[in-house]
């Protein structure tokens, strides 16, 4: 079979979040595919489907007040770039953008999750980098807490950095 003679994989473009806070804690969500059970989830950056016609930017921000609740806030760049196939149940090419953010200190809250991020999130809290470091629950992107110090101190890369799907 030639890659001509391939089904398409449907795309799925997704705006991810480097949310911190003031002690450059960020801010990450426990949650599990459908199914799963409650504690064979993992931690990742709050974030989502970016819709059409929408930029990356903007459903980050749509992404920040609807996750957290949290509407005071100050985009940064996209310093991240990530791909990969997840079933969703079929297989989904996820494209993956990460956008910096600030907040002031804020609590999160989840009156603005849809019936699904409600069954399939059981977690949302600040992490201090070193917890992070530290952590033996599964985190994604895999090595995120060795990426973040950069970030997290203002140093971006020029560019978006293409960081790996596994």
């Amino acid at each position: 079979m030639n890659h001509d003679d391939r089904p398409a994989v449907p795309v799925r473009p997704s705006a991810r979040v480097l949310l911190f806070d003031p002690r450059d804690r960020i801010l990450l969500m426990k949650g599990r595919l459908p199914g799963a059970p409650a504690n064979a989830g993992a931690w990742f950056t709050i974030g989502g489907g970016v819709e059409p016609g929408e930029s990356f930017e903007a459903a980050a921000a749509r992404e920040i007040l609807e996750e957290t609740g949290i509407a005071d806030f100050q985009l940064g760049p996209v310093v991240w770039l990530r791909e990969g196939v997840m079933r969703l149940p079929k297989p989904t090419l996820i494209v993956e953008r990460y956008v910096v953010a600030r907040c002031e200190e804020a609590e999160p809250v989840r009156d603005g999750w849809n019936a699904v991020e409600r069954q399939l999130i059981d977690d949302i809290r600040w992490w201090a980098l070193q917890d992070l470091a530290d952590t033996a629950e599964p985190v994604f992107p895999p090595g995120l807490a060795s990426r973040l110090p950069p970030i997290a101190a203002g140093r971006f890369p020029a560019e978006p950095v293409p960081i790996p799907w596994r």
